[in-house]
């Protein structure tokens, strides 16, 4: 499904020789396949920039990162730019989308809620000429010219990997596992369970594991998936390992498991590096998360749109196919990484968070017991 996956550092480097071969014969055909607009690169003020962002509930990272990232990256390139966060509705995602369009941005970025608003969003704006940017989430059946991700299914297969490793460690025999996934309309989540199952489903069919419950949940909602664990729980109290796609969901079954005092002794997998997720990770409770790079996923997506907004035609690295529209979409793909206590201090050291929001209260002494310095 996935071609020319990469390297952060590869991915950078190749999506930069790419935006600099534009206005050749070959860069002509690239960006005539894609999509981009094909306004000769320098002939005009550079146009402006529009992102939608889909929440703040989901993940913490939507505006403690990617805002913070993306803005950094368009400021630094001294192009316009307007960021919003729809907040979880769709009516006001397909509102923003055509404001921004209306308040002249030549390129619309979006994390879209679903794909069918997604697609009407950036079937709109490609009618009116506007370049688009699917970030993170692809849009399945849409008409995005680029898009700029992690390698999701690669994120489930380290989450997979992780919750085996940890399982492993307790020597735990033919556990119960639980699998609390995302949200059935994001087409991340999808991806995510493809590589989890992957590394899980063999287990299942040799006997070694056992498959318990099963079940997505609506939006990422955390609330929900609160609810949704318990209930899990309930119909079967010997769940022993517990694979849930981001860091929320992962903390939502960590609070049941606390009320049962089960915390710390059935292992949780989490994603996004999260400092609540961290925080879990060195208290015991979580085994692991999964870091994305996400500066470097914003910086990717970023020179993208700046290239766009000057009226350059970019190549990127490799593709992605869109099962629902039957299209390779030309993409940029970035590799995650697997967090355990261990190696936390790479989150750190990285500069994603900082050592004074993580290293708080009783967490101090785990730091130091984890090496973050």
């Amino acid at each position: 499904m996935r071609k020319g996956i990469l390297s952060i550092g590869a991915a950078a480097a190749a999506l930069t020789l790419g935006l600099t071969a534009c206005g050749g014969e070959s860069g002509d055909t690239s960006a005539e396949s894609s999509g981009a607009p094909s306004a000769a690169a320098g002939d005009a003020k550079p146009g402006k920039i529009g992102v939608i962002l889909p929440d703040s509930k989901s993940s913490a990272r939507w505006e403690t990162a990617d805002r913070k990232y993306l803005q950094e990256a368009f400021d630094a390139a001294g192009v316009q730019s307007d960021i919003q966060n729809a907040q979880g509705d769709k009516t006001a995602f397909q509102t923003i989308a055509d404001q921004m369009i209306t308040n002249g941005a030549t390129v619309l970025m979006i994390v879209n809620l679903d794909s069918g608003t997604g697609k009407a969003v950036l079937d709109k704006a490609k009618s009116q000429g506007v370049a688009t940017i699917d970030y993170d989430r692809l849009t399945l059946g849409g008409s995005a010219s680029y898009y700029v991700s992690f390698d999701n299914t690669a994120v489930g297969k380290l989450q997979g990997e992780g919750l085996v490793k940890c399982l492993t460690d307790k020597k735990a025999d033919k556990p119960i596992i639980a699998e609390l996934n995302g949200s059935p309309t994001d087409n991340n989540a999808t991806l995510f369970k493809q590589g989890y199952d992957g590394v899980l489903q063999p287990k299942y069919d040799s006997g070694d594991y056992k498959k318990g419950p099963d079940q997505s949940v609506p939006d990422w909602d955390n609330t929900q998936a609160g609810t949704i664990f318990e209930q899990m729980l309930t119909q079967e109290p010997k769940i022993a390992g517990v694979l849930a796609a981001n860091d929320g969901l992962g903390n939502a079954a960590i609070s049941v498991l606390k009320k049962q005092k089960l915390n710390g002794k059935v292992p949780v997998t989490g994603q996004d590096a999260t400092v609540q997720g961290l925080q879990n990770i060195l208290a015991g409770d979580q085994c692991m998360t999964v870091y994305k790079a996400i500066k470097k996923e914003a910086d990717a997506a970023a020179q993208l749109a700046v290239s766009l907004a000057k009226g350059e035609q970019p190549q990127a690295s490799g593709t992605v196919k869109d099962t629902e529209g039957n299209r390779d979409v030309p993409s940029v793909l970035l590799e995650p990484q697997a967090i355990f206590f261990d190696n936390v201090k790479d989150v750190v050291a990285d500069g994603f968070v900082s050592k004074d929001e993580l290293c708080t209260g009783d967490f101090a002494d785990k730091c130091t017991e984890a090496g973050i310095s």
